[in-house]
């Protein structure tokens, strides 16, 4: 990948993490690493971790009377299946859900990560190779 490419992707990165700060409800990831990760990266909103032992259904209804969330596992195909699993709960819930950030980050980080917990890692990459 040549500087230009690299530069753009950093950009793109840094585009959605201003992005998703500017949003109002909580950010659903799997686990513990996720959270530090995008904490890592500045990311200062409420983020909630799945695997805290309640059953995802628990879970969505604890949700139930916010008004949104952002849905933001990993994306490979356990991650995705999450997604649809946790939309539809959010769903049934009355709780509007948000995978635009999920697929926008795919795209970013899809050469070098499939999972959340790796983003922080790809972007020092991304500076380190910069000389930023």
């Amino acid at each position: 990948m040549n500087n230009r490419d690299l530069k753009e992707e950093l950009e793109n990165l840094e585009k959605w993490i201003e992005d998703i700060q500017e949003e109002e409800g909580p950010i659903i990831v799997e686990g513990f690493n996720d959270t530090k990760a995008l904490r890592n990266l500045g990311i200062e909103g409420e983020i909630i971790h799945l695997n805290r032992g309640d059953s995802i259904v628990v879970f969505c209804e604890k949700l139930r009377g916010r008004s949104s969330a952002i849905i933001l596992t990993d994306w490979d195909r356990k991650g995705g299946h999450l997604a649809r699993i946790i939309s539809d709960g959010l769903q049934a819930n009355g709780v509007k859900y948000d995978l635009e950030y999920r697929a926008r980050l795919a795209v970013i980080c899809h050469k070098e990560t499939k999972d959340v917990e790796g983003i922080y890692a790809h972007y020092l990459r991304l500076k380190d190779r910069l000389g930023v």
